[in-house]
């Protein structure tokens, strides 16, 4: 709304007036901005892409897909292999523990003998230790990762996300700032984060507050006891977690899901031009259409010498009749035109005599309800049957009954 009021000098000095044009009605919209020479308006931020309104096509996400562009959530993926990864290690626990114990006795037992400079065995002797104890952690983990990744965008592979883009050395501040600190995305990320931090704190005080007594009590147990409960609670309250944290990931898929679309929407130009790279321009499409009605019309006159009947309006329309009992259910239409073409067929059809019959409601109906090649319908067979009759009687042809 426009300010009518009278403005102090100090006050003009800090007023900008922006000038912004309207897509829809081709005109200037005009914004006032007010603040100090330091102040940074928020329209500097505005998106490259505003006025994509439109859902994307299908072209548009098959695209992107091959582009690497995808809706996947990686908070899904962490989830998943962290819930896997801790599932794993509580299954083999009594084996890690048993492994680890042995490895410790071994290196400590031996630590005044071995050198490690001279003896390549203790470097195969710990290694033995490692694969143990990894291994089946890092294979339970990566086959976690593979299928949440295949869950959300199913079998794909490409390697253009991490071809390199020299355009990218440059970045587009205004837009980086925006999506980073300004976005839907950004607001979500920060309170993603603030959830996920209350919720692990909720668990483990939880957890951690109903064995607070036996905790105090662990001090007079023997070390490998008191491990052993401290170990099982806080397994207990990563699974909780990681539970929870998948929980909320599926949240995120759907927010990730929805800001792919987002991303991928389109203005009503893009749409005009992609339906124009499917369909064809108007102009080529009409010059075909223009060239197929010739082809047609120049193969519609090679039937008409075949025709037993034309039957005209006499002026305007013509349709040109062709039956034969022995191939044909009912007579069929092998040419018809108006004006000009109406003219075409008869001129053909008296040079190669062919009988042209005048019956201006027939002809008017046959030329709007039969195409060409189309057998005439039932309803036409009665006064069809009068018209050959009439044709072979003149012509000496024999009788065939419709």
């Amino acid at each position: 709304m426009q300010d009518n009021r009278i403005k102090t000098p100090e006050q003009q000095s800090n007023i900008d007036t922006l000038f912004i044009p309207d897509q829809y009605t081709g005109s200037w919209l005009t914004f006032e901005y007010r603040g100090t020479p330091f102040d940074v308006p928020l329209l500097w931020f505005a998106a490259e892409d505003e006025g994509r309104t439109e859902d994307p096509t299908e072209y548009k996400i098959r695209k992107a897909r091959e582009d690497g562009k995808v809706a996947k959530s990686q908070e899904l993926v962490s989830s998943i292999v962290l819930l896997f990864a801790i599932v794993t290690i509580g299954m083999l626990a009594s084996d890690f523990m048993d492994n680890a114990v042995a490895m410790l006795k071994y290196f400590f037992g031996n630590a005044a003998v071995i050198d490690i400079t001279t003896d390549r065995s203790v470097t195969v002797i710990f290694l033995r230790y490692f694969i143990k104890l990894a291994l089946p952690v890092l294979v339970v983990t990566c086959i976690a990762a593979i299928l949440a990744n295949l869950v959300q965008v199913g079998f794909f592979f490409t390697t253009k996300p991490i071809t390199p883009d020299f355009n990218r050395i440059v970045p587009n501040f205004a837009k980086f700032f925006q999506r980073a600190l300004l976005s839907p995305e950004a607001f979500f990320n920060l309170a993603k984060s603030i959830i996920k931090i209350l919720i692990i704190g909720v668990i483990a005080f939880l957890n951690i507050n109903v064995e607070l007594k036996k905790i105090i009590n662990y001090v007079r147990l023997p070390f490998l006891t008191s491990f052993g409960s401290i170990a099982s609670l806080t397994f207990r309250i990563i699974v909780q977690a990681s539970i929870a944290l998948l929980v909320l990931s599926i949240a995120d898929f759907f927010f990730q899901r929805r800001q792919h679309l987002e991303s991928l929407k389109m203005s009503k130009q893009e749409i005009k031009e992609e339906r124009r790279m499917y369909e064809g321009d108007p102009l080529v499409k009409s010059r075909l259409r223009q060239r197929m009605q010739e082809l047609l019309m120049r193969n519609m006159l090679k039937e008409v010498p075949k025709a037993d009947v034309v039957i005209t309006n006499p002026t305007h329309y013509a349709v040109a009749l062709q039956w034969n009992r022995a191939t044909m259910v009912s007579p069929i239409v092998v040419a018809k035109g108006v004006d000009h073409m109406a003219y075409k067929i008869k001129d053909v059809a008296q040079e190669n005599s062919v009988p042209v019959v005048e019956n201006k409601p027939l002809a008017r109906a046959l030329y709007a309800e039969v195409e060409i090649g189309d057998a005439i319908p039932e309803k036409f067979y009665e006064v069809i049957a009068l018209v050959l009759a009439g044709v072979y009687k003149l012509t000496g042809k024999k009788v065939e009954a419709v």
